[in-house]
């Protein structure tokens, strides 16, 4: 079986290091190269510990665009679309892009949400990942504005999500002293992902101008996203759950639970957990997702599998820490 020849540029960080994890075990995928300015001539253990023994591969500071199926873009956000204007990959190169800067689907890429883009995924050569709140939060929602349950009530979201969300690079908010036995807000309402999240919600229904008033929080662990969402409701909770329930029918791996849920089941797959509840005349939807597989290099290697007509899940079977 011919393998996919790809390659990570800026691998070196945290999104890169579980992108590597999970394509050294995909079975259909070989690694060219992995790329790092910072950490050119080291081993991918000294910089990536976790992979020890998984690979002699080394990180080179050299761009090849030659001979490559596919390339993950995990520049820091801004730096994909200069990296692109001075680097050309051959039309046939699949390019997935892990930052912000085209996930207005601009310059020819495709917003990479399978449960919401699949078809438009399936083929595609330019993909731009999602965002790991955006991620989150549409699924929480996505049913529910297709349908026109959410009217035009404003929609109330609050989010938490680890220290591992914010990158690699320390920073006085992530630095150990400050997020340890602490919780904090950060960009009441105007976090970025919102843009991309409207974007989604208006494809998905035009006569949806719902208000998202979102409350980011940090949380003080390490990694996953737990989403609160919830409007005004006049439905049954039976009738919520059913529209949930076939608007992800096809999808492998967001499920809808009628059983509370919690962080832990996510953390460590590509799963996003989803569960209903009604009170006080509101619809709450609970969602959870690893901010970094499901979030991030997760959702890119299903994007992989899905524009290279692969098994969806290929590579992703993964158990989650529970305990």
């Amino acid at each position: 079986m011919m393998k996919i020849k790809t390659a990570v540029i800026g691998a070196a960080g945290y999104t890169g290091g579980e992108l590597l994890r999970l394509l050294l075990h995909h079975p259909q995928v070989e690694i060219h190269y992995i790329h790092s300015n910072s950490q050119k001539g080291k081993s991918l253990e000294e910089v990536h510990p976790d992979l020890i023994g998984d690979s002699d591969l080394t990180f080179t500071d050299q761009i090849s665009t030659i001979g490559l199926d596919a390339v993950f873009l995990c520049l820091p956000h801004g730096e994909t679309k200069p990296f692109l204007d001075s680097h050309s990959f051959p039309e046939e190169t699949v390019i997935i892009d892990l930052s912000t800067d085209f996930r207005n689907e601009s310059n020819g890429f495709v917003y990479g949400l399978p449960e919401v883009n699949r078809p438009k995924i399936q083929g595609a050569k330019k993909i731009a990942n999602p965002g790991c709140f955006a991620t989150g939060i549409q699924l929480a929602l996505a049913p529910a504005i297709a349908a026109g349950l959410t009217k035009n009530h404003p929609l109330h979201i609050t989010g938490i999500t680890g220290s591992t969300g914010a990158g690699k690079k320390l920073s006085e908010t992530t630095h150990f002293s400050q997020r340890t036995s602490n919780v904090s807000v950060y960009k009441l309402f105007t976090h970025q992902h919102l843009k991309e999240i409207k974007q989604t919600f208006g494809q998905l229904n035009q006569t949806a101008t719902n208000e998202l008033l979102f409350v980011p929080y940090r949380g003080n662990f390490s990694r996953g996203i737990w989403v609160t969402a919830y409007f005004a409701y006049e439905g049954s909770l039976d009738e919520a759950y059913n529209t949930y329930e076939s608007f992800y029918q096809d999808a492998p791996f967001t499920h809808v639970s009628r059983r509370d849920i919690d962080m832990k089941q996510a953390v460590n797959t590509n799963k996003c957990l989803i569960h209903l509840k009604q009170e006080a005349g509101q619809l709450i939807i609970y969602s959870s997702i690893d901010n970094l597989l499901k979030g991030a290099s997760g959702q890119a290697v299903q994007n992989l599998n899905l524009a290279f007509g692969l098994d969806e899940k290929a590579g992703l079977t993964l158990k989650s820490i529970a305990f």
